[in-house]
């Protein structure tokens, strides 16, 4: 079983493709993995520290003039414990924060104004997101150039999930506007069984 932290899981990956300072990690993430699994300049560093005290990297200093530079670098076991993660098939936590889907959770205690509002607002954010997956898209088909093409991959489940999220969105505010029920729940329906796709499905 790994016993990595969140961050340090993220920091050991981003290592062995090749990011090599504190701040190019939190760069890299910013642009790529923040979208399902991020990391602060205040997690990093103090992490980076007790992976190097833990034997699992190694630091060295390579000044650019007159700034202070470290750079890291996966050790043996640095490696073994990436690997170790990576292929742990019984400890994967799944865990999706989202503050606009609590706000429709909640949503019985607002009018039906706000529970609108909320929801076209939700729309905006997809959109905005959308763009920038489509911006990031252009790095992502460079980096299958160079040989990773998992990062490619993790990009286009983000696309088609948010395209689908932003469609779920749209089809519950058609309902909301048209007062037609939110869902659709058949009175002989099995509780547990495989789901419908919600309003949208």
């Amino acid at each position: 079983m790994s016993t990595l932290t969140p961050t340090a899981r993220v920091i050991l990956g981003m290592l062995k493709l090749g990011v090599r300072t504190g701040y190019d990690i939190k760069k890299v993430i910013d642009s790529s993995t923040r979208f399902f699994w991020t990391a602060s300049f205040g997690q990093i560093y103090p992490e980076l520290k007790r992976l190097r005290r833990a034997g699992l990297v190694r630091a060295q200093q390579e000044p650019r003039g007159k700034v202070k530079r470290t750079v890291y670098s996966l050790t043996p076991k640095g490696e073994r414990a990436l690997h170790e993660w990576l292929t742990d098939r019984e400890n994967v936590i799944f865990e999706i924060r989202d503050e606009s889907l609590l706000r429709l959770f909640f949503g019985d205690v607002l009018s039906q104004e706000e529970v609108l509002a909320n929801v076209r607002m939700q729309q905006q954010i997809f959109e905005f997101v959308l763009d920038r997956f489509r911006e990031i898209e252009v790095e992502a088909r460079e980096g299958i150039e160079e040989g990773r093409q998992y990062p490619f991959l993790a990009l286009r489940y983000g696309l088609d999930f948010i395209t689908w999220a932003r469609d779920w969105y749209a089809e519950v505010e058609r309902r909301l506007e048209a007062g037609e029920p939110l869902f659709d729940l058949e009175d002989d329906e099995t509780a547990g069984r495989e789901p419908r796709l919600g309003a949208a499905g």
